[in-house]
């Protein structure tokens, strides 16, 4: 069984976690014979007060056998770029093999970790200019909204994380796989306005 993990920390922003675990969690539950399990995971126990409120309890603490991580965005991600035990447990799952992804401003937490050098890099349209400082050689791509460098994925702000989430059953079950994905979340955006 391969393991995908979702890390919360004060202050994710809950769709930046939510919208992957939708996508995730409904291919995981509906489809075992892929082998993936996933998990929302903390640096510690307890309730995790996300941005706009809602607490959240992890399922485990974070692990060093994860296949997946995603680093979600939120307020939460400044403190986070200055943790080195989270930056290093990166660093380690990137070296591993892991595919390491991150949500809206979870990229910097990427960056500080070093991971985005040299890479292509988007995130929330207001934190380039903090993506930049903490990575100056990142490209960053202000177009897209998810970049794939092959051993890290990240996302523009926020509902960017489903399409990524999409993208990752897309690329680990395979399309057909990912559009049963779609069609059971019923993933059609048409927005309004």
């Amino acid at each position: 069984m391969r393991r995908a993990g979702i890390l919360l920390f004060d202050g994710v922003e809950e769709l930046d976690a939510f919208g992957p675990w939708e996508v995730l969690s409904f291919w995981c539950q509906n489809f075992p014979e892929d082998g993936w399990g996933v998990a929302f995971c903390a640096t510690s126990g307890g309730v995790v007060t996300a941005a706009k409120g809602a607490a959240v309890i992890q399922h485990e603490l974070w692990r060093e056998d994860l296949d997946l991580i995603v680093v979600p965005g939120g307020a939460g991600t400044r403190p986070l770029t200055r943790q080195p035990e989270v930056l290093d447990w990166l660093r380690r799952a990137n070296a591993r093999g892991a595919l390491v992804t991150s949500v809206c401003t979870g990229a910097l937490v990427l960056a500080a970790a070093g991971l985005l050098k040299g890479r292509p890099a988007t995130t929330y349209h207001s934190a380039y200019d903090e993506l930049l400082a903490l990575e100056p050689d990142c490209l960053p791509d202000r177009e897209s909204r998810w970049v794939d460098s092959g051993d890290i994925v990240i996302t523009a702000g926020v509902s960017a994380g489903i399409d990524m989430a999409l993208h990752l059953v897309d690329r680990l079950a395979g399309t057909e796989r990912a559009r049963a994905v779609r069609r059971g979340i019923q993933y059609d955006p048409e927005p309004p306005v």
